[in-house]
């Protein structure tokens, strides 16, 4: 395609030589040359061919003089290229002329051998921006798409709270990018027992959210089907190795709590444990059941952890984007401190405790970036309370 070179220019006689000096170019549609007597013309030239790559222009001319067209070419959605030409010496007008955008200049008369070399090196210059501006434009396409992911994996989590006196319920996930690979569920297996889980994918980004979609829809549909939480574990466990080239996995707790009678049951994939608040009482760790991440090993075994919850009990469960977060000089938050600040809550109503960390966490990290998502799930069991 012809490179489209505008020359404004009041002298008849330079659009004579141009033709004839790049004959054998615009023959060969290398180049495509277009003439105006000023500025006014130029601009007319430019509102029609908005593909204009580069723009040769006198700076003294009738009507409209090249100064002031660099000005109003400024207001134009064109991305072309301007070299101006002036008298030798006239520097002032050289400079006004940089000053409003102008990229190189040329003197009185013109040497045609020089106009060639800076008619190359602008146009070389201008792919390099329109290079430039598509890279821009893609990013900026892509991450309006990041930022559409972002909203929708956020509608896949829970929106609302089960309206039962037995329980109340509050999870929060910050992804450390637009989309993440943490996650928390909680649904209702039949009338009595509560299922819920938090899982934590390896990595960040866009393969990390496929593959939490992915977990995730596994781990409630295999949840709902009643197994136990172990066996939920090891059959999700056993679809997630299928063919997971990519080395992907998950920590993940799977538990079941029984809003009647306040037994739980719960299962660990290799995931920080759940803990046990109480009022006026330490918080307790609750033991780690054996199991690793799943998706790394297929018939992994898992076991089955049992607690009993009593009246005004809440369950706190992380991932460790909330202990690992960082300040600018790299101290993490710790586990030690998170426990000590669960165990120093002035009440435990799941809203407060998880929007309570996630305020101690987030001033810790003050300034320094977040590197991985945090995600917080919090469930109380309150009968009678």
């Amino acid at each position: 395609m012809a490179r489209k070179i505008l020359v404004v220019d009041d002298e008849p006689d330079l659009e004579v030589l141009i033709q004839q000096k790049f004959r054998r170019k615009i023959r060969k549609k290398i180049f495509e040359f277009y003439f105006a007597r000023n500025g006014l013309e130029a601009l007319e030239q430019l509102r029609s061919n908005d593909d204009i790559d580069m723009i040769l222009t006198d700076i003294n001319m009738p009507q409209m003089d090249g100064l002031t067209f660099l000005e109003e070419l400024l207001k134009l959605p064109v991305i072309a290229k301007a070299v101006v030409v002036s008298a030798y010496g006239d520097m002032d007008n050289i400079r006004t002329a940089m000053n409003r955008g102008a990229f190189d200049f040329l003197t009185k008369p013109i040497d045609f051998g020089d106009l060639e070399v800076t008619i190359d090196k602008t146009l070389s210059e201008l792919a390099v921006l329109k290079k430039g501006l598509q890279a821009r434009d893609a990013l900026s396409a892509i991450q309006q798409e990041m930022e559409l992911a972002g909203r929708l994996q956020q509608s896949i989590l829970p929106s609302s709270y089960p309206e039962s006196p037995e329980i109340s319920i509050y999870g929060k996930m910050v992804p450390a990018k637009e989309v993440g690979g943490d996650f928390y569920d909680f649904f209702f297996i039949d009338d009595d027992r509560l299922g819920f889980i938090i899982a934590d994918v390896s990595g960040k980004g866009v393969t990390a959210a496929m593959f939490m979609g992915v977990s995730r829809t596994l781990l409630r549909f295999t949840a709902l089907q009643g197994l136990s939480v172990d066996k939920v574990l090891s059959h999700v466990n056993n679809l997630l190795c299928v063919d997971n080239e990519i080395c992907m996995f998950v920590t993940v707790i799977y538990g079941v709590l029984n809003i009647k009678t306040g037994e739980l049951s719960y299962a660990n994939g290799g995931h920080n444990p759940p803990v046990r608040m109480r009022n006026g009482s330490p918080i307790e760790i609750l033991p780690r059941t054996g199991g690793i991440a799943l998706g790394i090993m297929d018939d992994s075994e898992f076991e089955a952890g049992q607690a009993q919850l009593a009246p005004g009990d809440l369950l706190y469960l992380c991932t460790d984007g909330m202990p690992d977060a960082e300040n600018e000089a790299h101290e993490f938050f710790g586990e030690d401190r998170l426990m000590e600040e669960l165990d120093k809550m002035e009440e435990n109503s799941p809203e407060y405790v998880v929007n309570r960390t996630y305020k101690l966490v987030t001033d810790h990290v003050a300034a320094g970036p977040q590197f991985d998502d945090m995600t917080q799930l919090a469930i109380q069991y309150q009968p009678n309370i």
